[in-house]
């Protein structure tokens, strides 16, 4: 996705016009215009773009990566919004029903990471786990 999508999608996401925009940069409402169009995307300074995403609240970095299409990725979206009603539904369950789910959930982890293979990226919980066999010989 290029810089004038995104420009144009984050304010659009944001709810704001061109004009609110405007006001609130201190850029004009013509270049602003101008730079959503593409007619002087060339011409973007750095400093009015960091004024714009100061608005938009997304960081140069953000702005900059693949993440940020994620926000206009309806398949991106369903997929976050689905783990996320799995999560709750995991926190609804009872202590003992969720423990035992979060165990399996790592052995398939640890069997899906050991199918990929070291060069692949890895997907990681945050506290790192011991092997397979010391969790199941600790739970004997």
């Amino acid at each position: 996705m290029d810089v004038v999508l995104k420009l144009r999608e984050l304010r659009r996401l944001r709810g704001l016009s061109q004009k609110d925009v405007a006001r609130l940069s201190g850029v004009g409402e013509k270049t602003i215009s101008s730079f959503e169009t593409g007619d002087r995307a060339g011409s973007l300074k750095l400093s009015q773009l960091a004024k714009l995403l100061a608005i938009y609240g997304v960081t140069e970095e953000r702005f900059f990566s693949r993440a940020i299409e994620e926000l206009f990725d309806p398949d991106a979206i369903s997929r976050r919004s689905r783990e996320e009603q799995l999560v709750a539904g995991l926190l609804d369950l009872p202590a003992d029903a969720r423990k035992a789910l979060l165990e399996r959930f790592e052995l398939m982890l640890d069997s899906a990471l050991t199918v990929r293979g070291p060069a692949s990226p890895s997907i990681r919980l945050a506290a790192p786990r011991a092997p397979a066999r010391a969790r199941h010989a600790s739970a004997a």
